[in-house]
């Protein structure tokens, strides 16, 4: 059995080990890799979690792996189904151990960009805006995120716009984990086919690397896992994603 990383299995991997036992755990909107995490702890690992996805499923058990994150194939045999707001009012009432969320940039607090890239009133890209994380990022317990491509433009030492503030708790990037340790992002590892040196030198803002060193390889379990909700690729192809 291969035990290497891809680009794709590190990520979606990485997102899971972030995952707590015992805990409340949300994935959103656009949110392939955290939906494919959450399920794939369910299968990977060896204690139990509540999984809630903005389709409304609560620890749902889909009769397949949907495209959409916000698929009703989600809500499948699910304890209960959740609005909208009650995602909202599980966080605000601090009941939300952990949500994944968005963010087009990502600043050394941790911050998150989902509004414009450029100046507010002239921008050069406008981008959705926040929607529920502006709610959620400050009000969950823990919140993390992760982007396909690990580069200066994406980890900024200024945001272009704060959507939303608190902090990520977490990120993960194709060559990279990073944890927020005194109220600033942390590296935590690196992938082994990267190096310390690269992540700084495609990252803007400054970090902490005392503690870090190359993540630790997948499991037989978590490869099993993500093989059984990718069984072709058809996730890994779409995902595109590249170390450099």
């Amino acid at each position: 059995m291969n035990t290497s990383w891809s680009p794709f299995s590190y990520i979606v991997i990485n997102l899971a080990r972030f995952i707590r036992p015992n805990e409340i755990t949300f994935s959103g909107v656009n949110s392939t890799m955290p939906m494919l995490a959450c399920l794939l702890a369910k299968r990977a690992y060896a204690w139990n979690f509540i999984y809630i996805n903005v389709a409304g499923g609560v620890d749902p058990v889909p009769s397949h792996i949907p495209v959409s994150s916000s698929d009703p194939v989600l809500a499948e045999n699910s304890a209960s189904i959740f609005a909208n707001e009650d995602f909202y009012d599980l966080c605000t009432r601090g009941k939300m151990d952990l949500t994944f969320l968005g963010a087009a940039q990502i600043d050394g607090e941790g911050n998150a960009n989902n509004s414009c890239i450029g100046e507010w009133h002239h921008p050069k890209v406008r981008l959705p805006g926040g929607g529920g994380g502006a709610v959620m990022l400050p009000t969950a317990r823990r919140a993390c995120t992760w982007r396909t491509e690990h580069s200066k433009r994406t980890f900024v030492d200024k945001l272009d716009f704060r959507t939303s503030w608190g902090g990520f708790h977490g990120v993960v990037t194709p060559i990279a984990v990073f944890v927020k340790k005194d109220n600033r992002l942390a590296l935590q590892s690196w992938h082994p086919e990267s190096s310390l040196q690269e992540v700084i030198e495609r990252t803007s803002f400054k970090f902490s690397y005392d503690d870090a060193r190359p993540t630790a390889p997948p499991v037989k379990k978590e490869i099993e896992a993500l093989a059984t909700l990718d069984p072709n690729k058809e996730f890994e192809r779409d995902a595109a994603i590249t170390l450099r």
